[in-house]
């Protein structure tokens, strides 16, 4: 049996996602396999360098900070996240990433990103981020504010436009008993865009991707009933949250930030027999 983290997206909102890996990582409870998309993955990559608290930390640290996330970076820069602060001052100087512990872990990491060409989600393998963190940005970079991410001659942006719960496709990767952290609590619907038209003139040289990010909200809510079914025949652990999150994609205030992070916790410790007993039997358990 192959065990594998799935990780949706969400910008702030997967401030819960740090509390629930930093939980895991305390536990010492790992995996063979994780795959995140957007801010899953920029908290994802920690989980496998067994950084707890970066996340956390930072966010804290540089939330009211203009060159972390901001609409004035994006104004001057055409990216609402920072480049060269979040890719580049943060990693290498501020908090620095542990490559080290990266690249010695067993557990193999992977990026969602969405190819503008076909509209599709791609899942990148990061056997290292030191040449492969733009890897991490591509799927973090939410259209309509952020500049396309150009690697190894392709054309990429967020990986959540076209898979935002990637569970289906880590099983068809051999990941066949996943844990699943979602950011939205139990019940939640996702609605038509309603910049989706601004999207089909943005990215009018890239049908197929404008038809992805018009077309998200059946994508992700038959990801949803996909997942509860799996839920179900106990087939896959769901982690969210126990209880509405309210936090904007560019949540500032701290109290907030902290709140959702300590949720995430909550919620991990809460759960952390069921979590054991579904990565160690031998047959799936009923939930």
């Amino acid at each position: 049996m192959t065990t594998g983290l799935v990780l949706e997206g969400g910008a702030h909102r997967a401030i819960y996602t740090a509390g629930v890996l930093d939980v895991l990582n305390e536990n010492n409870i790992m995996f063979d396999g994780v795959v995140g998309v957007s801010a899953g993955a920029i908290h994802g990559c920690a989980f496998v360098s067994k950084q707890k608290g970066r996340s956390i930390g930072y966010t804290l640290k540089y939330a009211h900070n203009w060159r972390y996330m901001s609409f004035y970076s994006w104004l001057l820069t055409g990216n609402l996240v920072g480049e060269q602060f979040c890719y580049h001052d943060l990693p290498e100087k501020l908090f620095p990433f542990d490559h080290q512990t990266f690249e010695a872990s067993p557990t193999k990491f992977y990026a969602v990103c969405t190819n503008l060409e076909s509209g599709q989600a791609e899942y990148l393998y990061c056997d290292e981020l030191r040449t492969k963190l733009s890897y991490i940005r591509a799927s973090a970079s939410m259209p309509l504010v952020s500049k396309i991410s150009i690697i190894n001659g392709k054309k990429y942006l967020d990986g959540g436009i076209a898979d935002s719960i990637p569970v289906r496709a880590f099983q068809k990767m051999g990941y066949d008993r996943c844990v699943v952290v979602q950011t939205r609590a139990a019940g939640y619907r996702k609605k038509p865009n309603k910049l989706a038209w601004l999207a089909q003139i943005l990215y009018r040289k890239y049908p197929k991707f404008a038809e992805a990010v018009t077309n998200r909200h059946i994508m992700y809510n038959n990801e949803l009933d996909d997942i509860e079914q799996m839920q179900k025949n106990g087939e896959v652990l769901v982690i969210r949250p126990s209880k509405e999150i309210k936090i904007s994609h560019t949540e500032r205030n701290l109290k907030v930030l902290k709140e959702v992070y300590e949720l995430g916790r909550t919620d991990a410790l809460r759960m952390l027999p069921q979590i054991r007993e579904f990565l160690q039997s031998k047959i799936y358990p009923r939930i």
